[in-house]
């Protein structure tokens, strides 16, 4: 059947939303008939215009100045300023000057993070600037478009030099995306002069921790407010109504969120019962648990959200605790997967549509730390049913690992690399599990590797028995 709508990106830069022009959208976007919108993992916003409004669509967006996005956007913390983050040199001034110096659209995906905050993922990025220690310097780490390694840039990079300095590396990267980083970082310099210092000091994370970012929170004399759907969908009346209060009552700026939400700043305390009364006109809840605010989903996923619902079912029968981690759901080859602990779908060998023979890897980050792109495999091939007690063992672990939560940073739990070798595809990263066995191919549980008949092949790619790998710790490469 042809998919009757075609999703259409509109960037705000940073996760900055002027009411005044999300209300033009939101008009544009109900005379082509669209009823809900969502925000995407890259603070964008997604529309899903029927086909046979496009061209009206796209006209009206150009006779208003409005960028259909056909790039990624520039994703940052700018939110966390003032509420999640006080004590930093990075001030919203700061942020948009660094804004102003793209002014060309990259197509490479950028991040803009403070150092300091847990809110926004580190290094989703292509380009992932995030700030020093030293005030107005930056580390840079790169990571090659479709893969997961990362390269620290080894020198700070003064805040006035971001833009041309993002500029050149994209034009070189464009030219040859194997570029290696050395050669990489030679060319760079020999065609710019920027302000730099040695890197004295390596990043050190902030311990892991996602505020609860829904709902009406008091900061000094005014509130904040977030508000986070269940399904994603924001219903395009409900938003209408909002960026009316935002213009009554000379609130500038909105916020979308690498959650999929929005935030609202600086609510006075004399306006909060208009926003209470367009909450309850909408029937918008926004006190939802914490376990269900964690999760990163692929956008425009509805399996994918399906999935995350039936694991947080399990949580709440289960009552497990989830403080101090964040999920994440990959189904697609290739999408962007963020998380202390990741659910990759499996590409079955059939490629079968029966959702009941569909399988999943469940992965983790050695320390737990979502920002770090090694992931370990703890079960694999795993049926939808089991998911959710697996992933909640596995939470356990995460506490039973935890150290003293003053610490600075977390250090690796010595339980988490496997005693044993792992066997490994090296075509698709498929391990090969000799506790589970692979039951799709008739192999019982507890087969060793070495006692396989020599037909095996991999259960997701089909590659030979001889081609695996023996490895310990896996870097599966699943960001965009």
């Amino acid at each position: 059947m042809l998919k009757q709508t075609h999703t259409i990106s509109i960037n705000f830069t940073g996760g900055i939303i002027s009411p005044g022009n999300l209300h033009t959208i939101l008009e544009i976007a109900t005379d082509a008939r669209v009823k809900q919108v969502r925000f995407g993992l890259r603070q964008q916003l997604l529309i899903e215009v029927p086909v046979k409004q496009i061209k009206q669509f796209e006209n009206a967006c150009k006779e208003k100045d409005i960028s259909c996005a056909y790039t990624p956007n520039i994703s940052s913390s700018y939110l966390t300023s003032g509420i999640f983050v006080t004590d930093t040199w990075l001030t919203e001034g700061i942020y948009k000057d660094v804004f102003e110096m793209f002014s060309y659209a990259p197509s490479l995906k950028i991040n803009i993070c403070d150092s300091k905050q847990t809110f926004m993922p580190f290094f989703t990025g292509h380009l992932n600037w995030i700030s020093a220690q030293q005030q107005h310097y930056w580390h840079l780490y790169i990571r090659y478009p479709k893969t997961g390694e990362l390269f620290s840039w080894p020198e700070l990079i003064y805040t006035n030099n971001i833009g041309e300095v993002s500029h050149c590396i994209e034009s070189l990267l464009s030219a040859k995306e194997s570029l290696q980083i050395d050669h990489l970082f030679k060319q760079v310099k020999d065609k710019l002069e920027y302000l730099c210092r040695p890197v004295e000091q390596e990043l050190e994370y902030p311990h892991f921790h996602l505020p609860y970012y829904e709902g009406f929170n008091k900061h000094e004399d005014s509130y904040w407010l977030g508000i986070y759907r269940r399904d994603e969908e924001f219903s395009v009346d409900f938003l209408k109504d909002l960026c009316n209060i935002c213009l009554e009552t000379k609130t500038g700026q909105l916020y979308a969120t690498p959650w999929k939400s929005l935030i609202i700043k600086n609510i006075k305390h004399e306006h909060r019962r208009l926003w209470d009364y367009i909450l309850g006109k909408h029937n918008i809840n926004v006190r939802h648990a914490a376990n269900e605010l964690n999760w990163q989903v692929e956008d425009n996923s509805e399996d994918g959200l399906v999935l995350k619902r039936h694991i947080i079912r399990y949580f709440d029968s289960a009552d497990v605790r989830t403080y101090g981690l964040c999920f994440g759901i990959r189904l697609k080859p290739g999408n962007s997967c963020f998380g202390s602990i990741i659910l990759n779908k499996q590409e079955n060998r059939q490629k079968s549509r029966l959702k009941g023979l569909q399988r999943y890897d469940i992965l983790y980050t050695p320390d737990f730390s979502p920002n770090s792109g090694n992931l370990i495999p703890y079960r694999t091939d795993v049926a939808k049913e089991h998911l959710g007690p697996y992933i909640s063992a596995l939470c356990k672990l995460f506490y039973e690992s935890s150290h003293d939560p003053l610490q600075k940073t977390v250090p690796l739990p010595v339980v988490t690399v496997p005693e044993k070798p792992v066997h490994q595809c090296p075509h698709c990263f498929t391990i090969y599990d000799e506790a589970t066995g692979d039951p799709a191919q008739q192999i019982p549980a507890g087969t060793l590797f070495s006692d396989l008949p020599p037909y095996y092949c991999c259960s997701v790619c089909e590659a030979p028995l001889q081609d695996f790998n023996i490895t310990q710790v896996t870097n599966f490469n699943i960001l965009s």
